[in-house]
Formats: C-alpha cells, structure tokens, sequence
C-alpha cells in the first residue's frame, strides 16, 4: 500500500523499533582500561568481583560505647546497666585490648570494635557516672549499631556486572575497595551529516531562504547525553554522488550514522535511495505514525545503523528519544534495564484540552508546573517550524497512538528532556 504522495504506508512506532532490532546484530564494542577517575558514565565490559572484605574489620556505626551485649540485657531508665569504662577507641587504630564482663570502651563512629565486644550502646543511652563508670539506661541486642566484617562486600563476591553504567557512588565503591583500573566498552561513535542546498553554518549570515544548521549541533548534545561521540561530517547538497561519498566514508569510523534534512519525499531527497545502493539489507522502514517525525527512514548498510531525519528539530529531538537512544545503548554495551523508561518519564496532568489525529502517537512540548501539590503539563504550541519552543519546554506528553486526544486535567505520560 501506498500514499497519496507515493510513499510506503507509515508504521507504528513499535513495529518500526522491531524492524530496526531485528536486523540488528552489534558486536559487543572494543573495550579498553581506564582509571576509574575518568570513568564516571562508561559501560563496564567485565564483572568486578570484591578484591578483599568490606570492611575489613567490625565498626561502630554511630558515637557511643562498645560492649558485650549480655552487660546490657534487661537495662532501664529505673535499673540501668553499669559499667566501668576501661578504654578509649582511637580512629584509625587497631585496639590493643580486650573487653572482660562488666567493661566498656568509648568509640566513635567508624571506630574498629575491640576484643570482647559484639555491639554499641549510643551515646544517648548512656548517663555518665564519673570517668570510669556509667549507665547504660537501654539494651542492645549483638551486632546492633555494628557493621560486620565482611558486611558490605565479601571477598570474591560479584559486586558490578558487566553492561553497568558507572555512576558516582560506584565510583566511590570501587575507590572504597581499592581498585582503581577497571575495563569498560568504548564509547560508539556517531556520524552527523546535514544535507539541503539551503543549510548554512552558524558562523555565517545567512540569505533570504537559508537556515543556520541546528540539527547538527542538537543532536551533538543528545549524542553526548547518551555517553557516545558525535563525528560532525558538515552540510552537504542534496545530490545523490555527495551523500553518497559522504555516507560510504562515515561507515568506515563510525558505529551509526545520522542524516538530517533528507527524509521526505522531494527531487532532491536521495536518502533512501543511497542506503539501498550501499548495503543490505537497506531501508527496513520509511515513514512512521508519529508527530513529529513522520517521514523518518531507518536502515540498516552492513550492520551499520543509519537513520535519515527530517529537518525539523523538534521532529529530531523527538525520534532521537524514541529511536537513536534506543540503538546508541545497544552498541554501546549497556545491559537492558527494564526501568530505564520509567526513570525519565513522570505522569501529570494536562493543562488543557488537545486534540490529535488518530493512528498516529503524537508528542506535544510541555513546560511542568506544580499545582496544589499536583505536577501539571502546559502544552508549548506553535507552527511546527517554529525552534524557540523547544526551549521552553521540559519535556514531551505523549498522546497514545489510537487516542483522539486528551481533555484538560487528563493524566498523560511526559517524557523528560
């Protein structure tokens, strides 16, 4: 089946990603070591087990006593506990004395337990009697306010999987075990080209007609975002010999390539065309039932990933969140992580009534504001050429693929910037 302007019939948004995965198969990326300073945000290609116990000894969790915890038992504001306060734990030092039956040892957090004792009492729990004795007006149990030797991590045990993303407090773990070289994936590559007669770079005034690129520096920044390398290759005119050259050498550095500005259906817009003539299996889908983003066209040349945008920006943003983050995590060695979506995704309620053209999944720019405790989307309209409206908005409410549209208060699914 065909359109009235002679294109394939669009797809939906999930039969397109399958189309995409199916004729996907990435290598696992080349995997370097690095210093776990310059590691923060990087995918770990193998497993780090524990080198040692973590902690290497049984510490106090909190300021107070430590004690046999027998010395405790039954001990009340009306019949407290006494005992005598033999020692002082100093940070940092192993104790060189052992605790006997009726005995107690001032600690402080972090401090290393001596012999003898098994828990501590909190200094709130405590009445000073004089400086060698005092009460302990509640009991402890074993262990209570201890962390154990071992407790946090075993020696050997598993304790980051390979395909994890590095955050700061695994970072901090991995410092915290002494292990400060570890493996991780390098980062894929992206390659941004800009195509159309009418584009100009930035630096340059521009002429009635023209259009400075934007394209290529937002999808700089999404690229980015997703922990990958954007190539910038240029601006390019719409002819078939350029797009080609330009296409054929970016596969040869490149993990995924991007072309903006060469998806719909015109005289010049050679896209589809050159990703057939370049490998297979070729254009795997060209046109979606979304808006924006309609026109785009996903493909796969010899394993290599390429997608053809359209050229309005906020049709990129929105199948740049939908399709490219989707494939760039693929070949980058991140591990599938079923609640990835709902970390970036937030339910409020719309601001006003939106109508929306069935059997298409529509996205709408929204600002977010609080409202009686309530988080609330207001839709940022404007003429689809229109850029500055990205800016305002926070992130994109989704209308449902068969859905008329939503009406004021509704709850709508808002995807984050």
């Amino acid at each position: 089946m065909r359109d009235m302007l002679g294109r394939e019939e669009v797809i939906t948004v999930e039969k397109a990603l399958e189309f995409i995965f199916s004729n996907l198969s990435p290598k696992l990326p080349p995997e370097k070591s690095l210093k776990i300073s310059e590691s923060y945000g990087r995918i770990l290609s193998r497993d780090i087990c524990s080198p040692e116990d973590l902690p290497n000894f049984s510490r106090s969790t909190v300021d107070g006593f430590a004690v046999a915890a027998f010395d405790t038992f039954g001990a009340t504001e009306g019949m407290p506990a006494y005992l005598n306060i033999q020692y002082e734990i100093l940070m940092g030092e192993e104790p060189d004395c052992e605790l006997k039956k009726g005995e107690a040892a001032k600690i402080a957090t972090g401090g290393m337990l001596p012999k003898g004792a098994d828990a501590v009492v909190m200094l709130e729990h405590t009445q000073k009697i004089d400086e060698k004795m005092m009460e302990v007006v509640k009991p402890v149990a074993p262990r209570e306010n201890v962390i154990q030797a071992g407790e946090d991590a075993k020696k050997g045990e598993i304790i980051l999987k390979k395909g994890h993303k590095l955050r700061p407090q695994d970072i901090g773990v991995l410092a915290g075990l002494g292990i400060t070289d570890i493996w991780v994936y390098e980062k894929p590559k992206c390659s941004i080209l800009s195509t159309g007669d009418e584009i100009v770079p930035p630096d340059q005034p521009i002429k009635t007609g023209q259009v400075r690129d934007i394209n290529s520096y937002n999808l700089t920044g999404l690229i980015l975002n997703e922990g990958a390398v954007p190539l910038l290759k240029g601006i390019f005119k719409d002819e078939y010999t350029i797009i080609r050259n330009i296409v054929q050498k970016s596969l040869e550095d490149s993990d995924m390539v991007l072309i903006t500005g060469g998806s719909s259906v015109g005289a010049k817009d050679v896209t589809a065309q050159v990703i057939n003539d370049l490998g297979k299996p070729g254009v795997v889908f060209h046109g979606v039932s979304l808006k924006p983003g309609k026109p785009l066209i996903g493909g796969i040349i010899n394993g290599v990933p390429i997608f053809g945008l359209p050229g309005h920006p906020a049709a990129v943003t929105v199948c740049f969140e939908i399709f490219i983050k989707s494939v760039l995590k693929r070949l980058s060695g991140l591990s599938k992580d079923r609640f990835n979506k709902e970390k970036h995704t937030i339910k409020a309620r719309i601001a006003k009534n939106i109508s929306s053209s069935p059997g298409r999944e529509e996205h709408i720019g929204v600002a977010l504001e609080e409202r009686n405790g309530e988080v609330w989307a207001i839709p940022i309209l404007g003429k689809s050429g229109l850029i500055t409206t990205q800016i305002k908005a926070d992130g994109m409410a989704v209308i449902p693929l068969r859905k008329l549209g939503v009406q004021e208060g509704e709850i709508v699914e808002v995807r984050l910037f």
